[in-house]
């Protein structure tokens, strides 16, 4: 879907492949992508989140943070946003991480990694680490080129392959479905159903 409301939604995140996911179902939630802010991590997202919060007294704006090791998302959202959320802020949470995700769309995943769809779990949520899972699907691909983008090197320290990241936003911008996807992760639906409030408010 592109933007056929005329809504534009304001956006942070933590990293760059965050800002790819965000930017797509923003699209698929009918509305444009106005600047992204953030990109530097979930400390400096923390620091900064009742400003945003601000802003969206004004303007729809969507926050999107992962999971991580918090038992769960409302706790972290009620740590996060103390005072009563603007009207216009959509705070999701990803579990665990925004990787999961993208691992929600098995067939979209299993055809960009060149992997066999057996391969995708089929609960990505239940996923302790989706980042490290989806490595491992990377290292099962059937391309040489893939395998060395997104899988780190022998004794390299890194968890990841030099493009990772940017094998993930190619996916994630031209190839992932979140509607696909939305079915078989149960966070990544409720985020694109606050954007689609959004879009209808903002309308």
């Amino acid at each position: 879907m592109s933007d056929t409301s005329g809504v534009v939604i304001s956006a942070a995140v933590e990293g760059i492949v965050d800002e790819a996911v965000i930017r797509r179902l923003i699209a698929h939630a009918g509305a444009a992508s106005d600047a992204v802010y953030g990109r530097q991590g979930k400390r400096h997202l923390r620091q900064r989140i009742l400003g945003y919060n601000e802003a969206a007294r004004r303007t729809p704006w969507v926050v999107l943070v992962d999971l991580d090791n918090d038992n769960c998302a409302p706790p972290l959202r009620d740590a996060w946003i103390p005072v009563p959320p603007a009207p216009g802020l959509c705070f999701r949470v990803a579990v665990r991480e925004v990787e999961a995700w993208l691992i929600a769309d098995a067939d979209g995943l299993s055809q960009f990694l060149h992997v066999a769809r057996t391969r995708v779990p089929r609960d990505p949520e239940a996923l302790v680490d989706p980042k490290n899972a989806m490595v491992n699907l990377a290292r099962a691909s059937r391309l040489w080129d893939l395998r060395e983008d997104m899988v780190p090197h022998q004794h390299s320290g890194r968890e990841v392959g030099r493009a990772y990241s940017s094998r993930l936003i190619e996916f994630a911008s031209s190839s992932w479905s979140p509607e696909v996807g939305s079915r078989h992760s149960d966070s990544l639906r409720r985020a694109i159903e606050c954007l689609q409030r959004l879009v209808e408010n903002a309308g």
